[in-house]
């Protein structure tokens, strides 16, 4: 049994969207649930497949987990199991944040090498290379990440590039390290400040938040705590964009619009109206949306997991954009999607030109990840008659109530199961 939907083009976008926990914070936050015995609570998790499907690795570790609407209980034995099995870890890239708790926790861990989205090559070298700094051994075998330490003190580890995943193994390996460990270069996201948040309140000493360097004075011990997940910025970016593309009236709650300053600079630039509010933002676009240049960068720069939806916007936009991919090198297999539905694109290595046409034309495409998927569906919206979007498990895993909440804001979606 397969599942596409049936996007039908032409609406306006009107109203107002809540948006839950973010996917790219909850996993890792579920995961630092293995740094303490006894049980850790975590709410306004998002309703997506990943959070179920990390519940089941986690499980394989020896806790015990509960999911309830958006909490989750996670009860963490004193002596955590450290093999991560593969059946559970294979299905979704970011399984491998389990990592570096379980070298802090248990001195060892055997994590499978994860799957996830084909966006292109995520090594993980950093993740490697760090722990080793803390004194951990590391090595790929059997198509596993193995590692063990017999003892964890600190070290200063420089990442050769602000990795998200890197950053947050590292951190969370570190802090229950020997001594001060100084991570230079590490990743800025909100999503790494929140899980800063979450391992502080559990009795950690982690300081720089949100900036370039992490310092982390390490503890003997964390307790469980309870912890709220911030609002997901790139779900509420989705329906900005979807505004925007459809020359709606959307007002986004749920997250902090300072963390998505640039975004909301681009939408402005195309020539929509943004007002930011106390918990979200409300964007307006009354004429065509105009052309608007893109450069995927780390944060505080454009999300990489936003170019699908700044290219959909630059195929209806009137003008001609450029789109640079500076993170993930595969995402353009996207743009081979989009020309199926008429937009007017060229691709070169890390650039795609786009020149922005009226409307779009309906057609059959495949989601190839989440973000792409996510993509194809907004340009379903300003496509004429109905657009065939396949493989839709990918926008399960990073979008809650997809359907039903762009039914509220009056898009024509239907969910269709196939044979």
């Amino acid at each position: 049994m397969s599942e596409h939907f049936l996007v039908t083009g032409g609406q306006r976008l009107e109203g107002e969207v809540s948006v839950g926990g973010a996917k790219n914070s909850v996993l890792k936050l579920m995961a630092a649930a293995l740094l303490a015995e006894g049980t850790t609570v975590v709410t306004n998790c998002p309703d997506i497949l990943d959070v179920p499907l990390m519940a089941d690795v986690l499980r394989g570790l020896g806790c015990e987990v509960e999911l309830e609407d958006s909490e989750v209980r996670i009860t963490t034995p004193a002596e955590p199991k450290y093999h991560a099995d593969f059946d559970a870890v294979k299905q979704f890239r970011a399984s491998v944040c389990v990592l570096g708790p379980l070298v802090a926790r248990c001195r060892r861990a055997v994590v499978a090498l994860p799957g996830g989205d084909a966006i292109g090559s995520r090594p993980l070298d950093m993740h490697q290379s760090g722990l080793r700094l803390l004194g951990a051994h590391s090595e790929i075998e059997h198509g596993c990440v193995v590692a063990h330490a017999d003892d964890l003190h600190g070290a200063n580890i420089r990442l050769v590039f602000p990795s998200v995943g890197a950053t947050e193994n590292i951190l969370m390996a570190a802090v229950l390290a020997r001594g001060e460990t100084v991570i230079d270069n590490a990743a800025r996201e909100p999503e790494i400040v929140d899980l800063c948040n979450m391992l502080n309140q559990m009795g950690a000493k982690v300081s720089g938040g949100g900036s370039t360097t992490l310092t982390i004075q390490g503890v003997r011990k964390l307790e469980p705590t309870t912890h709220r997940v911030i609002g997901d910025r790139i779900v509420a970016a989705t329906w900005g964009v979807a505004a925007s593309m459809t020359r709606g009236d959307v007002r986004v709650r749920g997250v902090n619009h300072k963390h998505l300053g640039l975004v909301l600079d681009k939408l402005r630039t195309a020539g929509a109206e943004v007002t930011p509010e106390v918990d979200g933002f409300r964007v307006v676009q009354r004429e065509r949306p105009k052309a608007v240049n893109f450069a995927t960068l780390p944060y505080p720069g454009f999300p990489t997991d936003l170019q699908p939806m700044a290219i959909g916007l630059a195929a209806v936009a009137e003008g001609t954009s450029m789109i640079t991919e500076n993170v993930f090198e595969s995402r353009f297999r996207f743009v081979e999607e989009m020309i199926r539905l008429g937009a007017d694109a060229r691709t070169d290595g890390h650039h795609a030109v786009i020149r922005g046409v009226p409307v779009l034309s309906s057609a059959p495409v495949w989601s190839s990840d989440i973000r792409a998927g996510a993509g194809l569906v907004l340009a379903g919206l300003v496509a004429d008659g109905v657009t065939e979007v396949h493989d839709i498990f990918h926008i399960d895993r990073g979008y809650p109530r997809f359907v039903e909440n762009l039914r509220g804001l009056g898009g024509i979606i239907e969910r269709v199961s196939t044979e």
